[in-house]
């Protein structure tokens, strides 16, 4: 592994620097536009910079955060009230047309953002997105006044108010627009951090905005991401006291971190889950057959033994389709013992399915070697093995691009690994990207009219309980047919320095950065 890009500036001997927070980061892949940056080395600072309608707290909840009102009879229709006189870091005022200007800005073709897919929803996405759009704004968006505009979606959705602190949804200054690359590069925003500079691949520093009056005011006396190569080295540094707070800890000491760091060692369930999906082409896993086949190898995979002896504890086994932190999580539906340990209704399931077809071949796991995957797929493939007393194996490609591109052509031909980590921390984030019958991240070809129709009821209900007996519901129908194999939900392991007296993760395994103390 690379050597990695510590600075003597975050030394505990920095009389300047010891107020600030120093992080683990990396040079991020763009400059710092919202809707450009979808991975998380730059979506951690972005976040900082900017205050969306919504926030997410630690826990994943939602809390109005630029939104005064958000109103709608139907999950369809929105009007949206923001608060008065709410500034961006240039003093200018943020308006209603900040927002809708920047979402503009991202849903048009040929500014070809990265995040533009999120506005999706909004009527007349599709004409703005285009390779060569027919107009330049979306129809479904309308300036009423410097504290209104309406949304008008293609259809109902109770996870758009929720999605709305993501960060393609932030609004942006008039500035931006005359030179979208320079305002990246040193950029303006309105939420509980101001930019200050940033030295690439070495650090970006960020100060607090006095003038933020919003849910999330900055505890500490600011953020410095220190951009690292190897975790192994920024792990070091935490233990050096070089660096106040890590995110993530090395494979390489995760069985030694508890005891390097005591009562400074952090773990946390987090939104992000693995699976084993197969698609119904694959011989045997059609069908009642297949349902049959994929209950019993669920039941054949000791979950608890595998985490424990792999991860040392440091993933969940899972209880449903999505991930236990988010909002509205059952661990209890009906039928979730399918997800338990137990040879014999394993075996007895598996006899079912013989007796309509006998089983031939072999159950073969694919995995990409590039993602560290190779020890936990082994082991199910062997507890399945052994289990089942069938012929299973783990089969390894190159890359994660040679999987997804085998599962995209549908030719992958065997079980593969995939997973999936929230983009926002909603339960249909996850359900209805993967499971819609339509969905182009349908990995498995999961195609049940009922559970789009509970899908479509859900997103479309009056409140975010009756949305979450109606998920409930559809998750029942997915556990019954086993739309695919959920495996583990994961638990971050994360460090902070002994200068540090409070660091807590966040919902998406990140550091909750404006309440880190020091």
């Amino acid at each position: 592994m690379a050597t990695g890009l510590s600075l003597t500036a975050c030394s505990a001997d920095s009389s300047v620097d010891a107020d600030i927070v120093t992080v683990n980061g990396a040079e991020p892949q763009n400059p710092l536009v919202p809707t450009n940056t979808n991975e998380n080395m730059g979506g951690r600072v972005v976040d900082r910079l900017f205050a969306g309608l919504k926030y997410y707290d630690a826990t994943g909840q939602a809390h109005d955060e630029m939104a005064e009102k958000i109103e709608t009879t139907d999950r369809r229709s929105y009007r949206i009230t923001i608060k008065p006189d709410w500034k961006f870091t240039d003093g200018t005022t943020v308006t209603a047309k900040s927002f809708v200007d920047a979402w503009n800005y991202g849903a048009l073709g040929t500014n070809a953002q990265l995040q533009s897919y999120a506005f999706t929803p909004i009527v007349g996405f599709d004409e703005v997105n285009a390779e060569q759009p027919s107009v330049q704004t979306m129809s479904g968006l309308k300036v009423i006044d410097d504290r209104t505009f309406t949304v008008e979606l293609k259809s109902p959705s109770i996870d758009f108010e929720s999605a709305l602190g993501y960060a393609p949804f932030y609004p942006l200054p008039e500035s931006a627009f005359q030179d979208m690359k320079a305002f990246g590069t040193n950029p303006i925003g309105n939420g509980p951090y101001a930019f200050d500079s940033w030295e690439h691949n070495v650090k970006i520093d960020l100060k607090p905005n006095p003038d933020y009056p919003g849910g999330r005011p900055a505890k500490n006396k600011g953020l410095r991401f220190v951009m690292y190569q190897s975790y192994e080295t920024a792990y070091a540094d935490l233990q050096a006291g070089n660096l106040d707070a890590l995110d993530t800890i090395p494979d390489s000491a995760l069985t030694t971190f508890r005891d390097d760091l005591g009562d400074r060692a952090i773990t946390k369930p987090t939104a992000q889950n693995q699976h084993i999906g197969i698609q119904s082409s694959v011989p045997h896993f059609a069908g009642e057959e297949g349902v049959l086949r994929r209950r019993a190898i669920s039941m054949a995979i000791d979950r608890q033994q595998i985490s424990d002896k792999i991860f040392n504890g440091l993933r969940n086994p899972s209880r449903d389709f999505t991930a236990s932190t988010l909002p509205g999580f059952r661990a209890d539906l009906p039928g979730a013992e399918v997800f338990e340990f137990d040879p014999a209704e394993a075996k007895r399931v598996w006899a079912q399915a013989d007796a309509i077809a006998p089983w031939s071949g072999s159950y073969e796991i694919t995995y990409n070697s590039d993602g560290g995957h190779q020890a936990w797929i082994e082991a199910v493939a062997n507890s399945v093995k052994n289990t089942l007393g069938i012929d299973a194996a783990a089969k390894p490609v190159p890359t994660f691009k040679n999987v997804r591109d085998a599962v995209n052509a549908k030719t992958i031909g065997t079980a593969f690994r995939y997973g999936w980590q929230g983009d926002y921390p909603t339960m249909m984030q996850f359900l209805g990207s993967q499971y819609y019958s339509y969905s182009e991240t349908n990995n498995v070809d999961y195609n049940n009219p009922e559970v789009d129709r509970l899908f479509d009821a859900a997103m479309a209900a009056p409140t975010q309980e009756r949305s979450y007996e109606l998920i409930a519901q559809a998750q029942t129908i997915m556990i019954r047919e086993m739309a695919d194999i959920p495996v583990f939900d994961y638990v971050a392991a994360a460090g902070r320095s002994d200068r540090v007296t409070k660091a807590e993760l966040a919902w998406n395994g990140l550091f909750d950065f404006e309440n880190i103390e020091k």
